[in-house]
């Protein structure tokens, strides 16, 4: 299991910038819905933003502390965000 608060300091870490809302979809903590908004992911496609937030939680999705993720992502001219 993994607390909102460490899903949120992992993205932080790769993000600096980020707002970051986390939600416990199942109350399990290891299911989520993320948003993202960072200025990081200007210029970038929605795949590519993605990306950036699974390559911050890689090691938590790849030991399966976290089973399931829903993202939205999206710039801070572009929030809130939509994709």
């Amino acid at each position: 299991m993994i607390t909102p608060q460490q899903v949120e300091e992992m993205i932080k870490a790769e993000l600096p910038d980020a707002q970051i809302q986390v939600q416990d979809l199942t109350g399990g903590g290891d299911h989520y819905q993320v948003t993202v908004v960072s200025s990081q992911f200007a210029g970038k496609g929605l795949v590519q933003q993605h990306q950036l937030v699974y390559g911050a939680l890689q090691q938590a999705m790849s030991t399966e502390a976290i089973h399931a993720l829903a993202l939205k992502t999206s710039t801070p001219e572009a929030s809130p965000a939509t994709n």
